[in-house]
């Protein structure tokens, strides 16, 4: 069985999934400037990813208790960990990106990790049941059908492996500096790298 091609073109399928996407300094702006992004799927459909550095004021006990869900004693703490802006689409919808386990109404497996859009994982973490590791976002980043591919191409993001260690254990103002050093790159790099291939 060969590499999967881009029919169009004939070209190698880049597949960008369990990739961190680092945002490239006056390259990409807005919303998603200076961000850390996890590639959740990424398929010749396209590609859906969160963002992990940019935590916001709610934290996960402050959204347990909006969508109506009695906090256990058990939840430790867990509820004052913050709630991250995923991305622009879809901001009122809650996404968790966990260590795979449990069995959810809809969950996508991600290796050893999974996300989870129900509600049922939820009532687990208010339970005090959920997750080992787990990062609650509102929102996602979205891209269409060869749209990332041709961002990368513009030099707008650098990628590199992710690690659970920066997912889960780096501090979210941290996750930026230490995914670069996974590339052996500082921050101070990166303005004479912008515009060079």
């Amino acid at each position: 069985m060969g590499k999967a091609t881009n029919t169009q073109t004939n070209e190698p399928v880049v597949d960008l999934s369990g990739q961190f996407l680092l945002a490239m300094p006056s390259v990409v702006s807005g919303s998603l400037a200076n961000t850390v992004i996890y590639v959740c799927e990424h398929n010749e459909q396209g590609a859906l990813g969160l963002v992990v550095n940019r935590p916001t004021d709610l934290t996960v006990g402050n959204l347990l208790q909006r969508i109506d869900l009695d906090l256990s004693l058990e939840i430790g703490p867990v509820q004052d960990t913050p709630v991250f802006f995923g991305g622009p689409v879809q901001t009122d919808r809650g996404f968790v990106l966990h260590a795979a386990s449990g069995q959810y109404s809809s969950s996508i497996e991600l290796g050893e990790l999974a996300l989870t859009t129900s509600r049922d994982i939820l009532q687990e973490v208010a339970q005090g049941k959920g997750p080992s590791q787990m990062l609650v976002t509102l929102g996602y980043a979205g891209w269409g059908a060869g749209q990332l591919e041709s961002e990368i191409a513009q030099n707008a993001w650098l990628n590199v492996t992710a690690t659970h260690d920066i997912l889960f254990d780096v501090a979210p103002e941290q996750r930026y500096d230490a995914a670069l050093g996974a590339l052996g790159i500082n921050a101070s790099m990166l303005s004479g790298m912008a515009g060079h291939a």
